[in-house]
């Protein structure tokens, strides 16, 4: 059970008086004559009545005239959200148009800042929209990005959104194999990608990643490319050229129904192919404003700069700054580039209010003996947002200290499967070290043991018991939707389980406990076990591979691979070399293990699963004979060995 402790932050009258959540319960208070003290009562209402309050969010953002019914059906899988009711995300950042202020600034590790107007960014994303319906793209057409955190990846968001066709994208720290795993599933008529980029001072030039996607994807129309190193692509569009044909280009957006697709994300590809997350465009409007506005209490005076990549769902979460007016910041360099508190100094520069950042990251900077406050003018500052994976009481107490006790510390947890977060901070809530403030508003969480009775003051899974509407409108490729249902709803039919574990304390805050299944999760990159497999396991001297990804009381993230050899094979440096080499070529350079330990076996289930998810229990500590059933293991002695090699 968790140990309370005295909250490290908490909200002065004036904050609470200021923060835009505050507005929304006067607003929900004079609409419906509910009595909403405090945020407890009204998270309580928000998932008692979920038709009031999603009506209530729709309205106090002014989204328009309501067709119909807000909510047809509440089944899960299944809801039906606002049937009839049409709308456009695009149209939501066009009304925030202004001129005091950019819309976006966009950092490089070897570049001035450079500021995008809201002006700039309306005009190109209707000249690149002109552009892609002259290639051919209509509603419901996929167009891929392959892409660094840049503005040019937004504006080619918002053109394929306005358009009514459907967005997906990686990064380009992904392999041309990963991405293909990935962005081949969607047979894509526009591929918008990048020459390379810049990360730790080294210049990444990524024109035969880009040469193999061309081949892998034969659906492809065109690809345009961004110039960013200077290098020419060949068989490409540049992107100047895609937007100077019309330089007077007016901005269109297809009216679309609420849950016409917007975009597809992946899931890590744990035992798989990735799976593709579809999201629409009014559950991903109304997810966002409210998480943004409501819980993150960001508007048209805040600089979000959220440490993300295109691979990741913050990267979709970031952009939903400019529906409320806010300047996004973009980067697609190394947090620790050319000092280890470098996000900080770019924080300063760029004047942020609100930051986000990994528990890894914050431990890097706690080892390397950084002090932010003093180093950099942080005073504009006032969240500081953390995700990726838990983040322990050490580091949080860390951040109040050495980035200023003024600072709200925002730890929130969610995830690709919903695009937002279920748990997370509030500007109203106390913040106590290493807990996560509260729940979301519409998000119906529980804990529940294995019988599915809700548990507090344990733990037990992360369940979602009533729809919100973010969750997938269906997976890619599962037209009866069995992979959908049995990736959430296996467990307790009709209920979310999301694959987290938690405790609810006894003040309604949540403790996240990590993971209880087998995604690799560092620094907030997601990766399938199944990526580094396939991988390894081609080379002649692997017989089989095990990969976890274990969370550590210091916030510190252990992801170790195992490995069994050929007959007459030894585990040498040049080996491990060759197999990080093959990992970071392969599958990602984010993802190559901390270590590479020599095992007499893999343990199995008796239908021949690999045991990750209990070999990674044992290496957070869980007592070896709770961890599985011996008699389901093909070996039961390896789990003794196994429980051997845990870090001390």
């Amino acid at each position: 059970m968790h140990s309370p402790a005295a909250p490290q932050w908490e909200p002065t009258a004036a904050d609470i008086a200021a923060a835009r959540i505050t507005d929304f319960t006067r607003f929900v208070a004079d609409r419906t004559g509910v009595s909403v003290p405090d945020y407890q009562a009204l998270w309580r209402w928000s998932i008692a009545d979920l038709p009031a309050f999603w009506h209530a969010v729709w309205d106090y953002f002014e989204l328009g005239p309501i067709a119909g019914e807000v909510l047809a059906s509440a089944e899960m899988p299944g809801a039906q959200w606002f049937p009839g009711t049409k709308l456009n995300y695009v149209d939501q950042v066009v009304r925030q148009f202004r001129t005091d202020r950019p819309a976006i600034v966009a950092l490089h590790e070897d570049a001035e800042p450079r500021e995008l107007s809201w002006a700039e960014l309306i005009d190109s994303t209707a000249a690149f929209a002109r552009t892609l319906r002259e290639l051919g793209v209509r509603p419901g057409d996929r167009v891929a990005g392959y892409l660094p955190n840049i503005p040019e990846a937004v504006i080619a968001f918002l053109a394929t959104a306005s358009l009514g066709a459907i967005w997906s994208a990686c990064g380009q720290d992904y392999t041309a194999k990963a991405a293909l795993d990935r962005l081949g599933q969607l047979e894509p008529t526009v591929l918008i990608t990048a020459d390379g980029y810049r990360f730790g001072g080294r210049a990444h030039d990524k024109r035969d990643d880009i040469a193999a996607l061309q081949a892998g994807l034969p659906s492809l129309k065109a690809t345009v490319a961004v110039g960013q190193l200077d290098l020419e692509v060949p068989e490409t569009i540049s992107w100047q050229q895609a937007l100077s044909e019309d330089s007077t280009a007016v901005i269109e957006t297809a009216a679309v129904d609420f849950d016409h697709p917007l975009w597809i994300v992946f899931s890590s590809g744990t035992t798989g192919l990735p799976k593709g997350i579809v999201h629409g465009h009014g559950g991903v409007v109304l997810e966002h404003l409210k998480a943004v506005a409501l819980h993150s209490d960001i508007g048209p005076e805040d600089t979000f700069f959220w440490y993300t990549s295109p691979s990741w769902m913050m990267w979709n979460f970031q952009i939903a700054g400019l529906l409320v007016g806010a300047t996004i910041v973009t980067y697609d360099g190394s947090p620790a580039y050319a000092s280890p508190d470098a996000l900080w100094r770019m924080a300063a520069e760029v004047r942020a209010t609100v930051l986000g950042t990994s528990p890894g990251y914050v431990l890097a900077c706690i080892k390397a003996g950084a002090v932010p406050r003093v180093s950099h003018d942080l005073t504009a500052l006032r969240t500081v947002g953390i995700t990726g994976s838990a983040l322990p009481p050490s580091s949080a107490l860390w951040l109040g200290e050495n980035i200023g006790d003024h600072v709200q510390v925002s730890s929130i947890s969610g995830g690709t499967d919903v695009v937002s977060a279920f748990i997370g901070g509030v500007r109203t809530v106390p913040v106590w070290p290493g807990e996560l403030s509260a729940p979301y508003l519409g998000a119906a969480l529980d804990a529940f043991d294995p019988a599915g009775a809700p548990v507090r003051g344990e733990v037990g899974e992360l369940v979602i018991t009533a729809p919100m509407p973010s969750m997938p409108i269906r997976f890619w490729n599962d037209p009866d939707g069995s992979r959908y249902r049995d990736a959430y709803f296996d467990m307790f039919p009709g209920i979310w389980r999301h694959g987290d574990w938690i405790e609810i304390t006894g003040h309604d805050s949540v403790v996240v406990h990590g993971r209880s299944d087998s995604t690799l999760n560092r620094h907030g990159i997601r990766m399938g076990s199944a990526d580094i497999y396939q991988a390894v396991e081609r080379l002649p001297e692997i017989t089989e591979a095990l990969v976890i990804g274990a969370e550590q009381p210091d916030g510190g993230y252990w992801m170790p691979l195992f490995v069994t050899l050929a007959s007459g094979t030894e585990l040498t440096d040049e080996l491990k070399t060759r197999i990080n080499a093959t990992i970071r070529t392969e599958v990602s350079p984010r993802h190559v293990p901390d270590e590479i330990l020599l095992a007499p076996g893999i343990p199995h289930t008796r239908t021949g699963k690999k045991l990750e998810v209990p070999i990674k229990k044992l290496f957070q500590g869980a007592d070896p004979a709770r961890v599985v059933e011996r008699s389901a293991v093909d070996n039961p002695g390896l789990l003794d060995w196994y429980a051997g090699q845990r870090p001390s």
